[in-house]
């Protein structure tokens, strides 16, 4: 299996609720092919993608066989039966990853390359087992962020309507909308209710923001990435050389509520940390993997403590797991989300799109991380009242020694730079 730059994204039922996606999508135009597929001839080519694809080669103990008899045999008057006959025969599949959207929703997921966006800004994904709405995590400085919403908050409702049932497809067409306009999210979060009128916006995304703080520790670079886009790669760059200029003695990069996005960016970024090692493999049905390494172009080796929560999310958590099996960093929070698996989106005949789980990934150590996560070597809880009190109403204090886990991080990274000999504040 080849690792594409294209069409590749992790998290697979990761949506972010607005026009920008979580993945690169590499469409071309089909020119005429768009008005020549019948509508069964669309049932058909989703079928042959998964019978080809699909990660797993039982079709999670399906007879994938019997369930193209199933709609073929059906007859199709317009677009909307077969998407319909579509959307019935993935579910049998019972795996939220894999989905079909219509051509409407397909275009909203394609990438916004002025990396701006329009929509309430978070990403969202389905239970497995509870078939629920989950927030992976809000994106700073949106209007879901401002509002007060919080990673593995539960959505109960979108404008009173109950989610129940209800696929991350159907819940982006309710969430979205023009900016200037409000949806009315009804949240469950340790077992209470919230309501949440959000008002949708225009957004720009800056997906790394940096700064030298002068620590007891002597002056640290503090790197906060916020998602795995197209140009974080290129930021983190101009980052980490603009630190090393000011002689900084260690890092701290924050990935908290990082809710992942391109898997080529988290593994350009792993190699600007990592001189060698394995940094990811990915393994499909046939159990044939493709390895990312590193390639000796490591833009520093200072010492660097990772930050995490329960919002840092599949891209995030191959970077913190390749950083972590490789010894080049101690992880401080707490257990991440735990999305490990890999998928390919790709545009049908007709407009539409499908995303398919082809892979899962492991980390160099060859965990398999999905629906568990990465634990942090050094484990520093905050409630929902402090999360929501630093996040929400004291983000001034995020990333200073009044943040209880970026000051456990700081004094984990002085043990770090004490270690390897490297000058602190008062002994240059």
């Amino acid at each position: 299996m080849v690792i594409t730059k294209s069409r590749l994204v992790l998290g697979a039922t990761a949506v972010t609720l607005s026009t920008i996606a979580v993945t690169s999508l590499g469409i071309h135009s089909r020119g005429q092919a768009l008005f020549k597929a019948s509508p069964k001839e669309l049932v058909d080519e989703v079928w042959q993608i998964v019978q080809r694809q699909y990660v797993d080669e039982t079709f999670n103990q399906v007879d994938w066989q019997a369930v193209r008899k199933e709609y073929l045999n059906k007859s199709y008057s317009n677009q909307q039966e077969a998407y319909k006959s579509i959307r019935e025969m993935l579910k049998k599949l019972e795996d939220p990853y894999t989905r079909f959207m219509d051509p409407q929703e397909f275009k909203n997921m394609q990438v916004d390359t002025s990396g701006e966006l329009t929509g309430i800004g978070i990403t969202i994904s389905q239970d497995e087992k509870t078939k629920q709405l989950v927030v992976i995590s809000p994106i700073e400085d949106t209007p879901a962020f401002k509002a007060g919403i919080l990673a593995k908050d539960v959505i109960l409702k979108i404008d009173g309507k109950s989610t129940k049932g209800m696929d991350t497809n159907q819940a982006v067409s309710l969430i979205r909308g023009s900016a200037g306009t409000q949806v009315t999210l009804t949240i469950q979060r340790s077992n209470q209710e919230k309501q949440f009128k959000i008002t949708r916006a225009r957004i720009e995304i800056h997906p790394v923001r940096y700064s030298q703080k002068q620590t007891p520790v002597g002056k640290v670079g503090y790197i906060r990435l916020n998602q795995f886009s197209a140009n974080a790669s290129k930021e983190m760059q101009q980052a980490i050389r603009n630190l090393e200029k000011q002689q900084v003695n260690g890092y701290i990069l924050d990935l908290r509520g990082n809710p992942g996005g391109l898997l080529f960016s988290s593994v350009e970024i792993a190699r600007m940390w990592l001189d060698r090692g394995t940094i990811v493999s990915t393994v499909d049905r046939q159990g044939e993997q493709e390895r990312e390494v590193a390639n000796g172009r490591a833009l520093t080796n200072k010492p660097l403590v990772v930050l995490v929560d329960k919002g840092s999310a599949s891209a995030s958590e191959i970077l913190s797991g390749a950083l972590q099996d490789n010894k080049r960093a101690v992880l401080v929070g707490t257990q991440t989300f735990g999305k490990g698996l890999v998928q390919s989106v790709r545009p049908l005949d007709d407009g539409s799109g499908l995303a398919v789980t082809i892979a899962k990934y492991l980390t160099p150590n060859r965990r398999d991380i999905n629906k568990h996560g990465i634990d942090p070597d050094v484990k520093v809880e905050l409630s929902d009242a402090q999360r929501q009190e630093l996040w929400l109403n004291e983000r001034d204090k995020i990333g200073t020694l009044e943040d209880p886990q970026f000051a456990r991080a700081v004094d984990v990274l002085g043990k770090e730079i004490a270690a390897k000999g490297t000058p602190t504040a008062g002994k240059k």
